[in-house]
Parts: C-alpha cells; sequence; structure tokens
C-alpha cells in the first residue's frame, strides 16, 4: 500500500542522490508492469530507509558501494558512485572502499568497481 508522505520524502531524496534527471525519467518511464517496482523502491527503499536517522547519507552511499560491489551489480553501482559523489564521498574514499572489497568479495569484483566508477568520473569530469 503507497504511503503519500513516505513516497514524497523518497522521491526527494532520490533526486537528491541520483540527480532529478535520472529519477524523474525513471518514473517518467514506468509502465503498468515495472511501475509497482518504482514505487515500492521510491517509498521503502528512498523513503524509509535512506531517511531513517542512524545513518548519514554519505555513509549510506559507502555502504551501498560496498555491497554493490560484493554483488556485481555495475549498473547500479554507477548510480550510486554518481550519488556518492552527490553525497560527498571522495574518489580516494571510494578506492579504499573498493579494496576493502577486493579482500572480501573478491579480485574480479573490485576490479569491475573500479573500471565502472572510473568510467563515470570520465562521464562527470571528476
Amino acid at each position: 500500500m503507497m504511503n503519500p508522505d513516505l513516497y514524497a520524502q523518497g522521491l526527494q531524496t532520490r533526486r537528491d542522490v541520483l540527480g532529478a534527471d535520472y529519477v524523474d525519467a525513471a518514473i517518467a518511464g514506468a509502465d503498468d508492469f515495472n511501475r509497482p517496482l518504482q514505487e515500492l523502491v521510491t517509498q521503502y527503499c528512498w523513503g524509509d530507509v535512506w531517511n531513517r536517522p542512524g545513518l548519514d547519507r554519505r555513509t549510506r552511499s559507502l555502504l551501498n558501494l560496498a555491497m554493490l560491489t560484493a554483488l556485481n551489480r555495475p549498473h547500479e553501482l554507477k548510480l550510486h558512485i554518481k550519488g556518492a559523489l552527490n553525497n560527498g564521498v571522495t574518489k580516494d574514499e571510494m578506492r579504499e572502499v573498493f579494496l576493502q572489497a577486493l579482500v572480501y568479495c573478491g579480485a574480479p569484483a573490485a576490479v569491475d568497481s573500479f573500471r565502472t566508477a572510473r568510467e563515470v568520473f570520465k562521464e562527470l569530469g571528476v
């Protein structure tokens, strides 16, 4: 069941972190098949969890970089690298996250994350 307040909070947080252009395109491009996914992600992930008081956005971004590396999800990682930059995470800190992930998640996952980060940095001129 949709909670309009959490959805609105989530939409704002999602826009703040990932960028309004990307988020607005994802919402506008939703169809009958994936609209429930967009609503759930916006309300639950971004409205509820990302806005909890226990961790700041910067810390949540660092965690996401590590978890997405562990899961080897380069598409989502690319988005969250951009979000991490928006949340004040530096390139040096990202490098350390990926090196730590190399030890615990394996070299192939870390290599892919480094590759993805370099693509994002080049795209953004960082």
